[in-house]
């Protein structure tokens, strides 16, 4: 779910058979796109996630991952008129060819400077592969763009992507704070452990390995081989929070709260578990390590999927289940 630049009114949800809807006032009032005639749904395929250029309001672009009718992903731009998306404006930015259906993390996101990132899994396992942990390798791989995290500028002519971000399981749902620009990372875990990672912002264009599949958390992975190699550039990044498959099994990353409506929880990073459903959030400190933690509610959201942001700074949580969450 996000929200498009100059509308504040309307909140655009992501439907994963291949629609994306509008709601204002807490009533669907429309669909503002439909690709389900190129779309493979379920499991873990679809459409994963949409973004807004920084410029819509004038030049009406928006960008959406999803996967094809053959399991592989595209970051696809499309052009709306009068309202509503285009199908046939579309033009891919991205083309990645997907071994499995599973881990095919999909978020997209704009940071200040008009960057488009998308977070890739490791592109998954098969039944008959030996380990569940990346068995191909990719996170490690360099010359691979599954297990990265991946920017653009959509709009500048002959740009390519860049890597900035390897050794990523499955970055399902990442953010910007809108304070100050910080990334927040939710990298689902495989046997153990859950992750959220953190990069200022004034390191977000250097290399940054986040370790899979060497480790997992802040442990080496069980079934890690001597044939997958730990590789040795940019920066290694270790979570600033970790929790255990006794509290879930995974991870649906968020956002740092900026709104208004509820004050004393500005500065605090929301995420939840897909399993479990428990939501927890902690105070953000200069660094991103967590100061304190905390479910924020004795109940718990079935089958979180995402987390997203309104204009004004409001936060929303979607579920599976079909129902649109507002903190408050």
């Amino acid at each position: 779910m996000t929200s498009a630049p100059g509308d504040t009114a309307t909140l655009y949800v992501v439907e994963q058979p291949g629609t994306i809807v509008m709601v204002r006032g807490g009533q669907v009032t429309g669909t503002f796109l439909d690709i389900r005639d190129r779309v493979k749904s379920g499991g873990e395929q679809g459409v994963l996630s949409v973004a807004f250029h920084p410029g819509y309001a004038t030049n009406h672009l928006f960008y959406v991952d999803y996967t094809d009718l053959n399991g592989d992903t595209h970051v696809t731009e499309f052009r709306s008129a009068n309202g509503v998306g285009d199908p046939t404006t579309g033009r891919d930015l991205l083309f990645v060819k997907q071994p499995y259906p599973n881990h095919n993390g999909g978020q997209l996101e704009f940071d200040r400077t008009g960057y488009l990132y998308v977070g890739m899994g490791d592109g998954g396992t098969g039944p008959v592969d030996p380990s569940p942990g990346d068995p191909q390798n990719h996170a490690q791989d360099l010359a691979s763009q599954l297990g990265k995290l991946l920017r653009i500028n959509p709009t500048r002519a002959g740009a390519t992507w860049q890597v900035v971000g390897f050794g990523l399981r499955n970055p399902w749902r990442f953010s910007f704070d809108r304070a100050n620009g910080n990334l927040w990372i939710g990298d689902v875990g495989a046997a153990a452990w859950e992750e959220i990672d953190f990069r200022p912002k004034a390191k977000i264009g250097a290399l940054a390995n986040y370790g899979w599949p060497r480790f997992e958390g802040n442990v080496i992975y069980p079934t890690y081989g001597v044939d997958k190699k730990l590789v040795h550039k940019g920066v290694l990044v270790s979570p600033v929070w970790v929790y255990s498959h006794a509290l879930g099994c995974a991870v649906t990353g968020g956002y740092v709260y900026r709104g208004s409506r509820v004050t004393g929880a500005r500065g605090r990073y929301f995420f939840g578990d897909f399993c479990s459903g428990t939501l927890w959030s902690f105070a953000v400190g200069r660094t991103g390590r967590a100061s304190a933690i905390s479910p924020i509610f004795d109940d718990s959201i079935p089958n979180i999927s995402s987390f997203g942001e309104g204009g004004n700074g409001e936060l929303y949580a979607v579920s599976l289940d079909g129902a649109l969450y507002q903190l408050q």
